[in-house]
């Protein structure tokens, strides 16, 4: 017998099918041990020896695996194909061999980018030993970290009350997001104009042309600075006599396609089109590896998903050319296949790209047997995929300059016609923070040096420069790449720990830094500086690499790092609370006390309370906050906020009002309640409650304008009738957020649809979408409850499957199958829900049989009833008398607790 360990019981699910009689898989459920969270567990002082640790969860796999080893001769590690793989792979197999249970055991390694039963096969013929510069590049990875971590965190606990623990990556990152945020702040609009006229040729045809030339010299962005400037440019336009196209350029263009995704390029699309973040992208993408069941067959349907390469298998690429030839024609299939070269530093992590396992399972066929987002996440790795190897999109560009009174002004007009849309019929990427190019889809027409055009307007329009936009979850990923800080399969979860920690927060998908996050990075920057460098985090992942390719010493590298970090951590310790203030308050003087523009105002570093004192950033118990510098006799104190979260734009501690509403001459304001902002109209008469609404979630406090509250207060609106039925589809907002409504069946809206503006053909689309409301059908009927026989089941529900029994439901554990839990698993589950919620369990089935019984045993019921009933009460009033102490003391420690 073999004994094969994966990481996932979904994978281990897949492959069993694959392997035949002599093969047992079984899952480790990830990692099998881990650093132990406290101070010690890698001592540097001894070389960097590490201490690991088994947890409970842990030590239940780990006595199933040696279990099904007794009585085999082979265990064969198989986990994935990266370096955390290689690393579960070594603990297992360490632990093992610590615990003497590998004596006359053949161990061997193998490893396959898709789980597929071809590539499962061929791996199991070329088997291997661990790959050990691999697992020593986890180990300096997991030591760098923890060492990181657990040796600056209490510094800043010390130094900074109220932060929470800082890392390695994860500081970084929120440096990127809170120097973003210093950009906006700082930076200042510059008005600039354009003028724009709208021509006609002799038949009618209209197209619209701008002005870049006046008066013989060409305009630039800032030359129009002001509405007389642009005044004067427009005089010159409306009193020329003649407009004559003088030149028409064309030239031709080609648009290649991009190659297939790696993990950083998934997650940034999945963002952009799919609004995902890196989590979700990730959790979905690792069931689709897997194995998803196709009928009866399970199978993986992508290849590995934390890879930095873009090459395809020579298989891949020939079934890919193949499906181009069949469904869209030779015209979009290239002389030659597209090749694909990898930008990856190390070559043993550059695996092949994230693509379908079969490109023939279109994803309109894959559909039936997908949740909503793994086949949205499918089609768009299948599209991608396919579309890497498909002909260039060919484009027809036209510049056309119109000379204007002999001389006087240029205007140009650019348009371009898609010739050929190649690759484009399948796919075309979205670029993040990029503005819509109006000339690449405008047609002009047939233009021709020497024609005369008429004038039939003309336009000046007022523009304001704008500061860079916040880092969406895809801007962050493309930038933390760019500058090569830690690697593209760590992302998702440094995005979250930032989220986590209460470091930023995302609004309308973009990430705001948080007061707290801004204070752990100055303070960083002032003191350990060093370690939020872009380039010095930089070039330590280089040397991770480094060693996984073998050229470097783990130690070696650990040693360089810990010397400096040791000593700059020792210099911080007669840091005073004193010093740390005076640094804070001076970096972020711009941020929390900005000089206002009327010189004559009063400066947001003045007390509101007392005559003479200056405001400025304290440190308490719970964390900073902003005080008078004459405490105690001035005990002024407030959030760590903008000036303006006191009487300004965000404080709402008093009803704001917008405006009075038209139609029923109410006033519409603005207001803050327990369950946050919402707008109200009017107030309450007697006991007849105000209409009120609240403010979409993302939306900020200063972009509730008259308008909006007003769109909001006429919430629900009717959007339109289906072409269905006849029946309206009406939009508002609920418990749940925006939504769409058809009869019964709601849909909440995505993020980027406006419940103020959604169309009828969206709202259509996004009905179509919704679950079908009905019975709840179950996934399994795992056997009838031993108290009473009715069945136990399993649903699928929102967020995941659950187990129902009369009228309790209860959550599977995600380590737990719908196809393998047993019935006593599944009673203790819900044993456990019906503890936690205070339930009661339905009566047992036989107490229900009762008045059935014959008219002797009635009697005898009967009779017996007073001694039942009496024995009861008294019981009962002993219980409560015994437990009354212990509920309060409860809820005394509860009260306490919150």
């Amino acid at each position: 017998m073999n004994i094969v360990v994966v990481e996932s019981p979904a994978k281990a699910k897949t492959i069993n099918k694959y392997l035949g009689d002599d093969y047992h898989v079984l899952a480790s459920y990830g990692h099998v041990r881990d650093l132990p969270p406290k101070d010690g567990s890698v001592n540097p002082d001894e070389d960097f020896a590490m201490s690991w640790q088994v947890d409970s969860g842990s030590e239940k796999r780990l006595k199933e695996i040696i279990a099904a080893l007794k009585d085999a001769d082979q265990l064969i590690l198989a986990t994935d194909p990266d370096r955390e793989g290689e690393a579960i792979s070594w603990h297992l197999a360490e632990e093992l061999q610590r615990r003497k249970k590998l004596k006359g055991k053949t161990v061997s390694r193998v490893v396959f980018n898709e789980v597929t039963k071809s590539a499962i096969q061929l791996a199991f013929s070329q088997p291997r030993e661990l790959n050990m510069e691999l697992v020593e590049a986890y180990l300096a990875r997991r030591a760098l970290d923890y060492l990181f971590g657990f040796t600056l965190s209490p510094v800043l606990w010390r130094k900074l009350p109220g932060s929470r623990s800082a890392g390695r990556v994860q500081s970084v990152a929120l440096r990127l997001i809170c120097d973003r945020e210093s950009e906006i702040e700082i930076f200042k609009p510059q008005e600039y104009w354009t003028v724009d006229a709208k021509l006609s040729t002799p038949d009618g045809q209209k197209y619209p042309a701008r002005l870049t030339q006046l008066n013989g010299k060409k305009l630039e962005k800032f030359d129009l600075g002001d509405a007389k400037a642009a005044a004067e440019a427009v005089r010159v336009l409306e009193d020329a006599t003649s407009f004559t196209v003088k030149t028409v350029e064309k030239k031709q263009s080609r648009r290649n396609p991009h190659p297939p995704f790696t993990t950083s390029t998934l997650q940034q699309e999945a963002s952009r089109k799919l609004g995902f973040g890196a989590s979700r992208t990730m959790q979905v993408a690792q069931k689709l590896y897997e194995g998803i069941d196709l009928g009866g067959e399970t199978v993986g349907l992508i290849t590995y998903m934390r890879t930095d390469g873009v090459s395809l298998s020579a298989e891949a690429i020939e079934s890919g050319r193949d499906l181009i030839a069949k469904q869209y024609g030779k015209d979009y299939l290239p002389a030659n296949p597209r090749v694909y070269k990898s930008k990856a530093k190390n070559a043993q992590e550059a695996h092949e790209a994230i693509r379908p396992t079969n490109l023939n399972l279109l994803p309109k066929d894959a559909a039936s047997h997908l949740s909503d987002e793994a086949r949205k996440l499918y089609e768009l790795i299948w599209n991608r995929t396919v579309a890497s190897q498909m002909e260039s999109a060919i484009l027809d560009q036209v510049a056309v300059d119109i000379d204007v009174a002999q001389g006087s002004a240029v205007l140009r007009a650019n348009g371009s016609v898609l010739r050929f849309d190649g690759f484009l019929t399948l796919y075309q990427e979205d670029k993040d923070d990029a503005k819509d190019d109006q000339d690449d889809d405008r047609r002009l027409p047939k233009l021709t040096e020497g024609d005369v055009a008429k004038r039939e307007e003309i336009n000046q329009e007022q523009h304001f420069t704008q500061p860079p936009p916040r880092y969406s979850e895809a801007s962050l990923v493309k930038k933390m790449e760019e500058l090569g800080i830690g690697r593209p399969s760590t992302y998702a979860s440094i995005i979250q720990v930032l989220q986590d920690r209460d470091y930023v927060v995302l609004e309308k998908k973009r990430f705001k830094p948080e007061d707290r996050g801004r204070i752990v990075v100055t303070f960083l920057r002032n003191f350990f500086a060093r370690y939020v460098e872009f380039n010095f985090t930089a070039d330590l992942e280089t040397q991770l690499d480094d060693i996984s390719a073998g050229t470097a010493e783990w130690k070696v590298v650990l040693r360089g790092f810990w010397d400096s970090f040791h000593t700059a951590v020792d210099e911080t310790k007669g840091l005073t609370i004193t010093e740390v203030i005076e640094a804070l308050d001076a970096d972020l003087n711009d941020h929390f006390f900005p000089t206002p523009e009327d010189a004559e105002a009063k400066h947001p570093r003045e007390c509101p309370t007392c005559d003479d004192g200056r405001l400025g950033i304290k440190l308490g118990k719970t964390g900073g906050f902003i005080g008078c510098s004459n405490y105690p006799d001035c005990r002024y104190t407030r959030q760590l906020s903008l000036p303006d979260g006191e009487g300004g734009e965000n404080d709402l501690s008093q009803p704001r009002e917008l405006g009075i509403d038209p139609a029923t001459e109410l006033a519409i304001t603005l207001r803050k309640g327990p369950y946050g902002v919402y707008i109200q109209l009017g107030e309450p008469v007697e006991k007849k409650k105000p209409k009120r609404v609240s403010i979409p979630k993302g939306t900020a406090i200063s972009d509730v304008t008259f308008e909006l509250a007003q769109g909001l207060l006429s919430l629900p609106r009717d959007i339109g009738a289906h072409p269905d039925d006849g029946e309206m589809i009406i939009a508002g907002i609920g418990r749940f957020g925006p939504y769409v409504k058809h009869n019964a069946t709601f849909k909440s809206l995505t993020s980027d649809d406006d419940v103020l503006f959604v169309g009828l053909n969206r709202a259509v689309a996004l009905i179509a979408e919704a679950p079908k409301r009905g019975p709840s059908t179950a996934l399994r009927t795992i056997a009838p409850h031993p108290e009473d026989s009715v069945d136990i089941t399993v649903h699928s529900g929102r967020y995941g499957p659950y187990l129902k029994w009369n009228k309790v439901n209860a959550s599977l554990p995600k380590d737990k199958e719908v196809e393998t839990v047993t019935l006593e698993e599944a009673v203790e589950i819900l044993n456990k829900q019906i503890e936690k919620k205070g339930l009661k369990k339905k009566a047992p089935a036989k107490k229900k049989a009762a008045p059935k019984k014959t008219a002797a045993k009635k009697t005898t019921a009967k009779k017996a009833a007073p001694k039942k009933t009496a024995a009861k009460k008294t019981t009962t009033k002993k219980a409560a008398t015994k437990k009354a102490p212990a509920k309060k003391a409860a809820k005394k420690v509860e009260t306490e607790e919150k």
